[in-house]
């Protein structure tokens, strides 16, 4: 459900992502051979059920007489839903393509973006373009620019997730703060201050010097740095589009004079020393475990339960508080948020075509969980996992002990921040606060690597080359020189040239 600790790779910005040019502007498709059918309530059942298979990464599904929400599917729609999950990406992807290539197609399957592109040039997939009357409940719920995200050359072959909402912020242990007389860090030379301080002088009072400043994952502890000076950065470089022009934090005017307060703060000792080699969630650990006093991480790590009571029992009296964005040159912002990711893909193969019944079944299926069955997959059987006071789902108990794979159905996604309040109650603030941070719009999500560019070795080089800066194992003088490198040896100008060219098909650029 998280979002996303993207490190400094540009490949990952496709991996989840997608685009589209049809069906915006209002414009509704035609479908061939009949009228539009825009209803979302299930259509009666003319007996046998429907069987659609199903295939996605994930875990914790049940088996099927003990999993609530595929009985209920299959009552409301007359179907037989058989969903298979694979708990590893890397076998679901496998599982995929040995499928896909063997024409056992699954009638609904998540994908990437890579492999959007693929299938769909290969004719694998079902051009969505001429059903989208049909799936109308499905793009209202989604958005028309989620659209745009299953999109390849001008043909809508996925379906989207609706969109997602920030989580990260910087986080700083107010105890410390008070302990040593200081406030709340607004801007990026007060961040400087805080670091430095919760670093040389003993916040925690154990008389060691055992603390430390910023923790986080890898680059990526510093998007509200960069965000200082108005460059989007999001764990790696963004896109983003400023005066009708496309930017690439990289090349932004200003990202040199970022690398050299980031190298500042490295060279005062009040960075984690070890930032670069973090993975997973050890720098969660480490601020857990009292050894940090600032970090960027996501709202979930921090206030979930469990990880409130290891805080807790580690110090009773730690008090960690979200901070706004400090504030620069270039004003003040989280990180990028690029509005080209989604969480998911989901593509139907083109030889349904071939069964007119099923290939209806599953756009039945789509427009359900998007209207009137959204809160089935969301919080599960009324009057069993929740009960409605009004207009307020109120979980029962039974919500959370049965609730964790819910998800698995959410094929078109759900209202984030509703969602979120509901399932999360007593994070309710943090959530709210995270998702009212400024954020640079970023456009990465929407851009498919042109043949000729490995986006791997150029996302490879670009950390191994920021690192340098920020660490001082390479003069902030020879910036242009890594750009130079950058375009000659990595092909970076044919990768901006395809994102240039794509956006502008996109009407993002004009």
């Amino acid at each position: 459900m998280l979002k996303r600790n993207r490190v400094i790779s540009l490949a990952l910005a496709a991996v989840m992502s997608g685009t589209l040019l049809s069906g915006c502007g209002g414009k509704e498709a035609k479908v061939a051979g009949g009228q539009p059918n825009n209803e979302a309530k299930p259509a009666q059942s003319s007996g046998k059920a429907v069987k659609i298979d199903i295939i996605e990464t994930g875990n914790g599904l049940p088996s099927p007489d003990q999993d609530a929400i595929k009985q209920e599917l299959d009552s409301k729609l007359g179907i037989d839903l058989n969903m298979t999950v694979y708990a590893s990406g890397d076998d679901y992807k496998n599982q995929l393509n040995v499928r896909m290539a063997s024409a056992n197609f699954p009638d609904l399957f998540a994908l990437d973006r890579q492999q959007l592109k693929q299938f769909s040039e290969q004719g694998l997939l079902l051009d969505l373009s001429g059903y989208l009357d049909k799936l109308k409940p499905t793009v209202d719920f989604i958005g028309e620019d989620s659209l745009k995200k299953g999109t390849i050359n001008g043909s809508v072959y996925a379906i989207a997730k609706s969109p997602q909402i920030p989580y990260s912020t910087y986080w700083v242990r107010k105890d410390w703060l008070d302990k040593l007389g200081l406030q709340t860090p607004k801007t990026i030379d007060e961040l400087y201050t805080v670091a430095k301080a919760f670093t040389d002088q003993d916040p925690d009072g154990n008389g060691k010097k055992d603390t430390l400043g910023i923790t986080g994952g890898k680059i990526g502890a510093f998007n509200p740095v960069f965000g200082a000076y108005g460059i989007g950065f999001d764990g790696g470089p963004s896109l983003y589009i400023r005066d009708n022009k496309l930017i690439n934090s990289l090349y932004d005017p200003n990202m040199e004079d970022a690398l050299t307060t980031i190298k500042k703060m490295v060279d005062a000792g009040s960075v984690d020393p070890e930032l670069m080699a973090n993975s997973g969630l050890q720098h969660q650990e480490k601020a857990i475990k009292g050894q940090a006093g600032i970090i960027y991480i996501d709202w979930p790590n921090m206030t979930k339960a469990q990880f409130a009571e290891q805080i807790k029992a580690v110090n009773p009296n730690a008090e960690w508080i979200q901070v706004e964005a400090p504030e620069g040159p270039g004003g003040k912002f989280v990180s990028s948020w690029d509005v080209g990711m989604t969480p998911a893909l989901y593509a139907i193969p083109k030889a349904l075509e071939k069964n007119p019944d099923k290939l209806a079944k599953v756009i039945e299926l789509l427009n359900y969980v998007s209207s009137d069955g959204s809160n089935l997959v969301q919080y599960g059987v009324e009057g069993k996992h929740y009960n409605m006071e009004g207009d307020t789902v109120v979980p029962t108990e039974l919500l959370g002990k049965e609730g964790a794979y819910f998800w698995l159905y959410q094929f078109t996604g759900r209202p984030e921040k509703e969602y979120l309040k509901v399932k999360f109650a007593p994070q309710k603030a943090f959530v709210e606060f995270a998702d009212k941070q400024p954020h640079i719009e970023a456009y990465g999500g929407f851009i498919d690597f042109p043949d000729g560019y490995n986006a791997s070795d150029a996302a490879r080089y670009i950390e191994e080359e920021l690192t340098k800066f920020i660490y001082g194992k390479r003069p902030i003088s020879e910036y242009a020189a890594f750009l130079k490198t950058l375009e000659s040896s990595m092909n970076y100008k044919l990768y901006m040239d395809a994102a240039e060219e794509q956006l502008k098909k996109l009407e993002f650029l004009k």
